[in-house]
């Protein structure tokens, strides 16, 4: 009964705007990540620019939605849940979803304020489309595009304010989002106990316990990243060791999760980082110290 209801409170969108996947948009504030690690959040022009790259954003993941509603279409009228979708139960045609595409690109394009970051938008459009018109079925390869659209979306708030990325930075964003992404696939691997799998068929060539390596080693290197940058801020800054304190709730956050998606539980990371109580606790308590060490 819990899944219908969901289901039918997301198709209540009207069509036109149903197709944009807006309940999708929250993975974009992740545009804010750079910005805020290099405590210049709080200044005016990178907060609009930030907000400016997020619209920019939100425009670039609806197009691939529309693109990859089109190259799904049969597949998903097959689906119990994916067939109300606007274009797989023909409220919106596939002419029109293409077209609202093309705008959707021009307009995140024209929204850039810097070139650095249309290309960083240039790059995850042509990952994304490639993903749907074909590399969603090559196992590994899906994983590490998956992974990079929320990679991209962290590095974004860099270029969109000519904030340089350091090397800790990229490193907690690219094996955080791998971490995300194959929790979502071991999710949804455990979830099928045994089935076959219908709409993703992809998801038959991988392995559990392939995937809960793939965590693991993520998971790894993203707490070591964290770890050596929280002692490197360390090293340098006198006081209260904010960002050595930061570490205790970003690795029980993770550990969390890595239960979580080892019991099935992480299928979609934007429904469930924002209604798992615990993860939002930890998120809360590590981003209060995070924002103290970055101040510092």
């Amino acid at each position: 009964m819990t899944t219908v209801s969901a289901s039918t409170r997301r198709v209540a969108l009207p069509p036109y705007l149903a197709i944009l996947r807006p309940e999708h948009w929250i993975k974009n504030v992740l545009v804010a990540a750079a910005p805020l690690a290099a405590g210049m959040l709080g200044r005016e022009h990178v907060a609009i620019a930030t907000a400016q790259a997020f619209v920019a954003f939100c425009l670039a993941a609806s197009a691939v939605y529309c693109v990859n509603d089109v190259c799904d279409v049969e597949r998903d009228r097959h689906h119990p849940r994916k067939r109300l979708r606007a274009v797989a139960s023909g409220a919106v045609p596939v002419r029109t979803a293409l077209i609202i595409a093309v705008v959707c690109t021009g307009a995140s394009i024209a929204l850039c304020s810097t070139n650095s970051l249309r290309l960083v938008i240039g790059i995850y459009l042509v990952l994304n489309i490639a993903y749907s018109l074909g590399l969603k079925n090559e196992p590994v390869v899906e994983l590490c595009i998956v992974a990079s659209g929320f990679l991209l979306r962290a590095v974004g708030g860099g270029p969109a304010n000519h904030i340089p990325l350091s090397r800790w930075f990229l490193l907690v964003a690219g094996f955080g989002s791998l971490v995300l992404v194959a929790g979502k696939r071991l999710s949804e691997l455990v979830q099928l106990d045994g089935k076959e799998p219908v709409t993703r068929p992809m998801l038959a060539r991988y392995h559990a316990s392939y995937l809960r390596m793939v965590l693991g080693i993520a998971a790894a290197v993203t707490m070591s990243a964290y770890v050596l940058w929280a002692f490197d801020v360390g090293a340098h800054r006198t006081g209260f060791p904010w960002a050595t304190l930061s570490i205790v709730p970003l690795v029980v956050a993770l550990l969390r999760y890595l239960l979580d998606a080892d019991a099935g539980r992480a299928e979609a990371p934007e429904r469930f980082l924002v209604t798992d109580r615990t993860l939002q606790f930890l998120g809360v308590a590590w981003f209060a110290i995070f924002l103290l060490a970055v101040r510092g």
